[in-house]
């Protein structure tokens, strides 16, 4: 059976496969070392205009497609954890990947948008963590 934008399979498979997939976030998260190297308030090393309006870092000890950690906005919802992730695609690096929010609140994820779309132009779609009960 196909459903919207051609899914093939039923959509209860999917919320499964969302769940599991938010579950291997947050294990990453809860298992690894976060490194802040842009903190709020910082610029863009390359994009000046760029100002991040959140923590901006990664996950010591994972690998991402560039080969770096697994890049992580950090907000100010503590324990809220995992709350979603961007995907992002870079014409100008030529690559594609994730950038996992922790604790962000919506105008936190709002602000990570705009500076994802609007000013690095790189094209975030997001996704965000189901807040159905199980």
């Amino acid at each position: 059976m196909r459903g919207p934008g051609g899914f093939r399979g039923s959509w209860k498979a999917a919320i499964m496969s969302e769940k599991h997939l938010f579950g291997i976030l947050s294990e990453l998260v809860a298992t690894s070392r976060l490194v802040v190297d842009r903190p709020a308030g910082s610029r863009h090393p390359r994009v000046p205009q760029a100002v991040y309006p959140v923590d901006y870092g990664y996950l010591e000890g994972t690998v991402a497609a560039d080969g770096d950690g697994v890049d992580v906005f950090c907000g100010s919802a503590a324990c809220t954890g995992v709350v979603g992730f961007f995907v992002t695609a870079d014409l100008v690096k030529r690559d594609v990947e994730i950038k996992v929010l922790i604790d962000c609140t919506a105008d936190e994820i709002e602000g990570v948008r705009h500076l994802l779309d609007d000013v690095l132009e790189i094209g975030g779609m997001l996704v965000l963590r189901s807040t159905e009960p199980d």
